[in-house]
């Protein structure tokens, strides 16, 4: 049998040997009876070292990830035993020096006066191939992680486009704002974790852009975090990301604001409001610079520039049981107290101006000043909405005048907070200050006039706020 195969062969050896692919002719027996050039250039075999024997042995002993390979399972040898020609795509030849290449092969049969006689395999080298696929893979997994990201960043922009932030800028000259200024400078230019604390309406948001400008960042993303808006279970997935099926609703992989900030700066603003699990995640981060997704088990390393803010007493919190005490010394690494507006008067009227400016551009106005009449006015009462308040009043005032000057016709309680006042936690102060908001709105907490407006809320925020704070209107 083997002789006929031979002379099969031989009639069609020249162009056999001129071919690109390797070649073996096998007789019935399984012996090699044929050994083309291009197949001794591929596996280092020469046919003189493979004429006449059974080569599974030189190039089928094991599979890619070194597990024995049978003879009997030999898809060409099958070929052989059954006569069924057969394509192979996910196998590998082993060279002579040891190492291996991934192959594609077919495997026909030979009959001869209708009798099987042996078999031809026919196979190349697809190392090439297989690594152009793994690269165009690798690229486009890339390009795909960077839409992801890119639509994610998006996304996140257009949210911070249509959030409306009622900011004046950092515009003051009273001793304390201006030595809260020269914190800002001597911080902005490190990577330093910073911790703004201060009441709320008194600008910590705008402190942290500042921030963010000034520093080696500023042409990264500042991705914001309110920590008050979101649930729990939301919040980690909305900080750390979630994969597909991560948790009911989870219908598709989603990135956090830790992915987007990298490179960049992440403000976590309320940061009092984390969950235990979530400050325990910060913490890692923080440390490590990594991260899982929800869901996930595939660690994340990020490069990111943290500030944080609260209204809260962190410490006290820490000494209550509700903030890690480890957290609270990574994150008051370099704490910025802003001050409020009530030990800022003097700053009042740089305000107004730049806050009427604003509104002109906003309502279509054209207000030229303020009274000083005004001014004494405002300069009399307390705030305890601060700067915020200061921008609700003048923009009512501003969409009820009728003249290039502004004169405030709101009536204020003269009166300043009694020492009493000023010793209650910041928490009280914020209750009572909340519930008259309340009352002026007649208790509508969401849409146009509404209280969440009023202080300068997302609703979702001003309902967690008067959840937190046991806020509820009494029938």
């Amino acid at each position: 049998m083997a002789i006929d195969i031979k002379a099969f062969l031989a009639d069609s050896q020249l162009l056999l040997n001129a071919v690109g692919e390797g070649i073996y002719g096998f007789d019935i027996e399984g012996n090699a009876v044929f050994v083309n050039p291009a197949s001794e250039q591929m596996t280092g075999w020469t046919s003189a070292e493979l004429l006449g024997k059974n080569i599974h042995k030189y190039h089928h002993h094991s599979h890619a990830n070194g597990e024995p390979y049978p003879s009997d399972e030999c898809n060409i040898y099958n070929t052989m035993r059954d006569g069924v020609e057969r394509k192979i795509t996910h196998e590998v030849f082993w060279r002579k020096d040891g190492s291996s290449f991934p192959v594609e092969y077919t495997s026909t049969p030979v009959y001869k006066n209708g009798e099987l006689i042996g078999a031809v395999a026919v196979f190349r080298d697809v190392s090439q191939q297989r690594l152009a696929d793994s690269n165009l893979r690798s690229a486009l997994k890339k390009v795909q992680d960077l839409t992801e990201k890119l639509q994610a960043e998006n996304s996140y922009l257009q949210d911070e486009i249509n959030e409306s932030w009622h900011g004046s800028g950092l515009e003051g000259n009273s001793p304390k704002f201006i030595a809260m200024l020269q914190q800002i400078k001597l911080v902005a230019k490190t990577d330093s974790t910073v911790l703004i604390l201060g009441e709320n309406g008194t600008g910590k948001e705008l402190v942290a852009r500042n921030l963010h400008q000034l520093s080696q960042r500023q042409n990264t993303p500042l991705v914001k975090v309110n920590c008050a808006a979101f649930s729990a279970n939301l919040l980690e997935s909305e900080l750390f990301g979630h994969e597909k099926g991560a948790f009911t609703g989870a219908s598709e992989k989603r990135r956090g604001r830790f992915e987007l900030a990298d490179k960049g700066t992440l403000f976590l603003d309320e940061i009092g409001e984390l969950s235990p699990d979530a400050q325990s995640k910060l913490l890692r981060v923080l440390q490590e610079r990594e991260f899982e997704r929800v869901g996930g088990n595939k660690t994340i390393k990020v490069d990111i520039r943290i500030i944080a803010a609260t209204n809260q007493d962190l410490l006290a919190m820490v000494e209550q049981g509700k903030f890690r005490m480890d957290l609270y010394y990574r994150l008051n690494v370099f704490p910025i107290v802003m001050p409020a507006l009530r030990e800022r008067i003097e700053d009042i009227p740089l305000l107004c101006h730049s806050i009427l400016t604003q509104l002109n551009h906003k309502l279509n106005k054209d207000i030229k000043g303020i009274t000083k009449k005004s001014l004494h006015k405002l300069a009399d009462y307390h705030w305890p909405g601060n700067i915020r308040e200061l921008q609700n009043i003048l923009e009512r005032e501003v969409i009820l005048s009728n003249s290039y000057t502004l004169h405030i016709q709101q009536k204020f309680d003269k009166a300043q907070p009694t020492a009493r006042t000023l010793n209650k936690p910041l928490v009280e102060i914020e209750k009572v200050y909340i519930i008259e908001v309340l009352n002026d709105c007649n208790w509508r907490i969401g849409g146009k006039n509404g209280a969440a407006q009023t202080l300068g809320f997302p609703d979702s925020t001003l309902r967690s706020r008067m959840k937190k704070l046991q806020i509820y209107r009494q029938q």
